[in-house]
């Protein structure tokens, strides 16, 4: 508490806010001395500002999460245009994120990395298109040791240029899927399927699933159903069901979940309705931020109608899915707002999504997003290109509602007295001093602090005991 520098009225304390805080939340201190809502405050960053990991002209990136290290990977194409990855480790105590040292994966220029993790060999696979080998579509394997990563060599998957790539990794069949735009074949949307040994990486043959021009491809897999799904625009967005089997893939029937052309899409599986969530730029509606809910049923997939996040044009989106509070983060660009790096948190509901309110993480112009969901940690991780700081890639820590791994009776300190933004000196009724901001209690009855942020009767794990009820409105703190 030493950290707290004023004293308010009536023993309330007053310290700064480290995101914004509801009038009568309950509150907890922060390792640095900060107060943040624990009904969850949407965000929470490290020291206040995103940090940097990559070089100037970073661009391209990726991410995933390395559930055997706990550490998350970026890849992006970073000075010489060359590939390049870094390893990340999330601080769940104050919603930091530290990096280790900057690796180079491919010594020539770049192009559309996609990354993901074999959870079944422990390794990360990056799959890219290597201009210093003719555009090839490439794919190398990665180790990650502590905070450094080390990798195999090289494959080639496609002799022939390769764009708009994504990648997948099938957990029942232990396979890696990439899609991608086979230039060399007329621009076909195609597939192929990848086994990892050790640190290398094999493949089977290349599987079409769209016989036209395909332009940008978001792969991702349903646990559920065990397929994965491909989605991709074509002049409008389109979605296949893949189904692996051996080192080989089929398709089924082509479904529309966007009649106009989309971009900068990204999606998710929402694992606990068994949903593919999708964020694009509808380019039929303004560029608008639009998000879709698809539902896959045997070797189909349908889709709900879209929903609009962001009124304004964007470009590119990064999107993850939180599992333990099941939400849905969108990370943009947000085109009506000076370009700055936003986010925006999702609801899935039966077949259709709903949004919080945007919420502004980096004011500057941003570009190249992606995200993660680190499962150890329960925080969510975007990156992207920070045009106001030398074009680095950038990442940012975020703690969605309802996520409390760090809710103890030591770091719960009370009751917001008015409602406070992020840096503002927030003031808090601390213990034995009166809440009367509160609604619904009962005289005489004790109150605990819940791990979604609201008062209950009963102790939740762990038990916080928020105090005792003196009136429908008032609560004595810890009294």
């Amino acid at each position: 508490m030493k950290s707290f520098g004023n004293i308010a009225k009536d023993g309330q304390v007053r310290a700064v806010a480290s995101g914004a805080i509801a009038d009568g939340n309950p509150v907890i201190v922060n390792s640095d001395g900060t107060v943040s809502d624990a009904s969850g405050s949407a965000l929470a960053l490290a020291n206040g500002t995103p940090v940097a990991y990559g070089d100037a002209n970073t661009a391209y990136q990726s991410i995933t999460f390395d559930s055997n290290s706990n550490k998350v990977v970026v890849a992006f194409r970073g000075t010489s245009d060359y590939g390049k990855a870094v390893v990340g480790t999330v601080n769940d105590t104050d919603n930091s994120i530290s990096f280790g040292t900057v690796v180079t994966f491919e010594a020539a220029s770049q192009l559309n990395n996609a990354i993901t993790f074999d959870s079944s060999n422990n390794k990360v696979v990056i799959a890219y298109r290597d201009e210093g080998n003719s555009n090839y579509g490439t794919a190398i394997v990665g180790t990650v040791s502590g905070t450094d990563i080390s990798f195999g060599s090289p494959v080639v998957f496609n002799t022939g240029r390769s764009d708009s790539i994504s990648i997948a990794f099938d957990s029942s069949n232990n396979k890696v899927v990439i899609a991608y735009r086979d230039v060399g074949n007329s621009n076909y949307g195609t597939a192929i399927v990848g086994t990892v040994s050790g640190t290398g990486i094999s493949f089977g043959s290349e599987v079409v699933f769209k016989s036209a021009t395909t332009g940008v491809t978001s792969a991702v897999f349903d646990s559920n159903s065990n397929k994965v799904a491909i989605l991709y625009n074509d002049g409008a967005g389109k979605a296949v069901v893949g189904t692996v089997s051996g080192t080989g893939i089929s398709f089924g029937s082509e479904a529309t979940f966007e009649s106009g052309a989309v971009d900068g899409l990204s999606t998710a599986f929402d694992s606990n309705l068994n949903k593919i969530v999708a964020a694009y730029r509808d380019e039929g509606n303004s560029n608008y931020g639009t998000s879709a809910i698809g539902t896959i049923s045997g070797t189909d997939i349908t889709f709900g109608t879209p929903v609009v996040f962001e009124s304004a044009g964007i470009l590119s989106t990064g999107t993850a899915f939180d599992t333990g509070v099941n939400k849905v983060n969108i990370f943009y660009k947000d085109g009506g707002n000076s370009d700055y790096g936003t986010f925006v948190v999702g609801t899935v509901s039966g077949t259709a999504i709903s949004f919080g309110t945007p919420v502004v993480y980096e004011e500057a112009t941003t570009s190249a997003f992606a995200a993660t969901f680190d499962s150890n940690s329960k925080r969510v991780i975007g990156v992207n290109t920070d045009a106001g700081n030398s074009t680095k890639g950038t990442a940012v820590v975020v703690r969605n509602a309802g996520t409390y791994p760090n809710l103890t009776s030591e770091n719960f300190i009370g009751f917001s007295d008015g409602a406070f933004a992020t840096t503002q000196s927030a003031a808090i009724n601390t213990t034995n001093t009166i809440d009367r901001n509160q609604s619904g209690l009962t005289a005489g009855q004790t109150y605990f602090v819940q791990t979604d942020g609201t008062l209950g009767t009963t102790a939740a794990s762990p038990s916080v005991t928020a105090g005792t009820a003196i009136s429908a409105t008032e609560l004595i703190v810890k009294g």
